[in-house]
């Protein structure tokens, strides 16, 4: 795959760069076979590389074809046929980020042009990202990440789910509040910050989480975090590695600020509170003073 250059619009005929067509086969050279662009002048005829092509050609054939432009800005073809059409959406490899935007992968000869206006996010090479194909207003072939109507059209509402399932899916938006997904069977779910340990996800990431809530209107309320059996083991895990690289003892227990456990162990006060208790009833630890100690067996 090869990035795109900047370079102006061209057009040949009614033809532009980015079209998908066929056309007709009416001369070879060394180079390959030249089509028809339809204006009447030969000079026009459009290049079909021999390295363009997936099976010989010959004078008269009809080939479908994808039109871009050379590194020269010359019109030329490639039986290579991209994955989406315009108004369509895919998820797309960002292929590069450059000074002008970035360049991203939709099946084609050439990389599709992604500008910094129709970004989201901190884009990097080799991301995953959905995106829908368009046109720019000098009819140059652009994607864009703003996809949510798109999103919302493409999407059906979730049948045969409920509490407690796993469902994955990829996010296409960010607000505040938490991320959107579409997942596999095209089912629009929402994660909340809240339910996401860290509280942070990437445009593009593929997420598997626990159906939360099914809404009247099909869509889905999704957690990463833990069940409350789950996350105390989890969390009592935490606790038991923190004092044993303490020597068994640490300055932390029931009456500890909310704050403070936020930041030492990650975690919730009331989760904090839960697994402790747990290890109390288990006899591995013990409270005084405001300590916890480890139990020796």
């Amino acid at each position: 795959m090869i990035e795109n250059k900047k370079v102006e619009v061209k057009t040949v005929g009614e033809h532009r760069p980015g079209d998908v067509c066929e056309l007709k086969v009416v001369r070879e050279s060394e180079m390959g076979a030249f089509l028809d662009a339809g204006t009447g002048n030969t000079s026009d005829d459009i290049l079909l590389h021999k390295q363009q092509q997936d099976s010989p050609v010959q004078v008269g054939d009809i080939v479908k074809v994808y039109l871009y432009l050379d590194p020269h800005g010359r019109m030329t073809a490639s039986r290579k046929l991209p994955k989406m059409r315009e108004g369509q959406l895919g998820y797309v490899k960002v292929l590069s980020v450059t000074r002008d935007g970035g360049f991203v992968d939709i099946g084609a000869e050439r990389g599709v042009f992604l500008p910094y206006s129709e970004m989201r996010g901190h884009v990097s090479p080799g991301q995953l990202i959905w995106a829908k194909l368009y046109r720019d207003k000098t009819g140059r072939q652009a994607v864009s990440m703003r996809v949510e109507e798109e999103m919302m059209r493409a999407s059906k509402p979730a049948v045969d789910v409920k509490v407690g399932d796993e469902i994955t899916g990829t996010v296409y938006n960010i607000l505040p509040e938490g991320f959107f997904l579409i997942t596999m069977e095209r089912y629009i779910a929402f994660i909340h910050r809240s339910e996401v340990p860290g509280g942070f996800l990437d445009f593009g990431q593929k997420v598997t989480g626990r159906i939360a809530f099914v809404r009247e209107d099909g869509r889905l309320n999704l957690s990463l975090r833990p069940q409350k059996e789950q996350a105390r083991v989890l969390d009592a895990d935490l606790i038991l590695s923190l004092l044993e690289k303490r020597k068994g003892s640490m300055p932390y227990g029931d009456d500890t600020p909310a704050e403070v456990i936020k930041d030492v162990f990650g975690i919730s006060k009331s989760g904090f509170k839960r697994a402790l208790g747990k290890l109390m009833k288990d006899g591995k630890v013990k409270q005084e003073n405001g300590w916890t100690t480890l139990i020796e067996e």
